[in-house]
């Protein structure tokens, strides 16, 4: 029955497209394979893994290390994604202005326990991190191990990070955050501690680094060809060889550009962005996903040749229900903002009836595939949500004693992906 129930959702998906998206594209066929190794990937091998992404934000953090406070139930989060076959686990592990965990052990030797747990019941999973755009002086408080000093040419020395040395010059994102600020990849102080951060989260067993937000981060580097994320990145590859487990870091980012391109190669292996969810007028809280509706992907990355040296006319991605708070019009249509009638993208989801939300799922994936196929849908496994009674957590699990707060869409992504 619940087969039955997406092919009629997939045949309510193909009728309700607007003409303008309708195009003639062949669809979608993966040679389906989870193997790389050596610091390249190929291109069947990346899609495969894009085409069963799903974001579980902090999967791998504990109690005590939440950024988003309490998380009950975690346990059936390792059930569900071995249940629907995830292999691509997203932003599972991340320190948004907690980087004093990094002095923690236990912070990060608890995921690992997790992640060897799950790779005991498929080795194949890859987990990712996030290195986002913040930085807070509580870096001030982590000593730079020899190894940093080393990987960038320079004599070690007994000292911590410095937070002031990662702030724009020209003051572009300082104490955006009160005592935390957007960090300047043109400044070296800022590669030295994404690199000590992409390698301590490599020692582990991620083998994938979301990069946040990277032309923030970019500021002036982009008159400079974008040498600062070049020089970070190759270095993370490096170091990737010994210390990631399968020799290889997968890197992305956000990207309004659609890509970052230096002399014609791709800098980061895929792009990520949001879904960019519109709203259908005079249907409301009813959305649907359109190509050129304000800055979506759709249709736009841009090509070139890959990290691992293949070369593609347009680049893969990742969309998702981003998280970036409430607007000042929750339950109102406004076109012109990146809100879903007043919400955004993960909380519009998580206020939409359980049948809605499972239909909608089924309408994006096979948009993807329709209309523009280089791009896939990372599912909503586990983010916060902000609703004006306050947040809490979407949780895609099925509901049930083992996870209450659960919403159910557990088996419709397992059926999207054994279809």
């Amino acid at each position: 029955m619940k087969k039955l129930g997406i092919i009629l959702m997939v045949i309510w998906a193909l009728c309700s497209c607007s003409d303008d998206d309708n195009l003639k594209n062949p669809g979608r066929t993966i040679d389906r394979n989870y193997t790389f190794s050596g610091g390249k990937i190929a291109q069947n091998v990346l899609e495969s893994y894009l085409s069963r992404a799903i974001t579980q934000s902090e999967f791998l953090s504990s109690d005590g290390f939440f950024n988003d406070g309490v998380y009950p139930n975690p346990e059936d989060d390792e059930r569900m994604l071995l249940n629907i076959g995830a292999k691509f686990i997203g932003r599972a592990i991340y320190s948004w202005g907690f980087e004093n965990h990094f002095n923690q052990p236990q912070w990060l030797a608890n995921a690992k326990a997790k992640i060897e747990r799950m790779h005991a019941e498929d080795p194949d999973i890859i987990f990712q991190a996030g290195i986002f755009e913040i930085v807070t002086d509580k870096v001030n408080q982590i000593e730079i191990p020899d190894w940093v000093f080393t990987a960038f040419g320079k004599t070690p020395e007994t000292r911590n990070f410095d937070y002031n040395a990662m702030k724009n010059l020209a003051g572009n994102g300082v104490n955006q955050w009160g005592n935390g600020s957007v960090p300047d990849i043109t400044r070296e102080e800022t590669r030295m501690f994404f690199y000590y951060m992409a390698v301590r989260y490599m020692e582990i067993g991620i083998e994938a680094i979301h990069f946040g937000q990277v032309e923030l981060i970019a500021m002036g580097d982009k008159d400079n060809q974008y040498a600062g994320w070049n020089d970070l990145l190759t270095k993370v590859r490096e170091a990737a060889k010994t210390k990631a487990r399968r020799g290889t870091i997968l890197c992305d980012g956000h990207m309004p550009g659609y890509g970052i391109l230096a002399d014609g190669k791709l800098l980061f292996d895929f792009v990520s962005f949001p879904m960019r969810i519109k709203e259908i007028s005079g249907d409301p809280e009813k959305a649907e996903l359109k190509k050129f509706y304000l800055d979506a992907i759709y249709g736009r990355t841009q090509g070139g040749i890959t990290p691992s040296g293949w070369s593609c006319t347009r680049c893969p991605y990742l969309v998702e229900f981003d998280n970036f708070g409430i607007s000042s019009h929750p339950g109102t249509a406004n076109m012109a903002d990146h809100f879903t009638w007043g919400y955004d993208e993960i909380s519009w989801f998580y206020r939409q009836p359980e049948a809605y939300r499972n239909e909608f799922l089924v309408y994006a994936d096979s948009y993807l595939e329709r209309v523009d196929p280089v791009g896939f849908l990372e599912m909503p496994g586990s983010r916060v949500v902000t609703l004006p009674e306050g947040n809490t957590r979407y949780r895609a699990n099925t509901a049930g004693d083992a996870c209450p707060e659960g919403q159910s869409q557990e088996e419709t992504i397992k059926s999207l992906w054994t279809k």
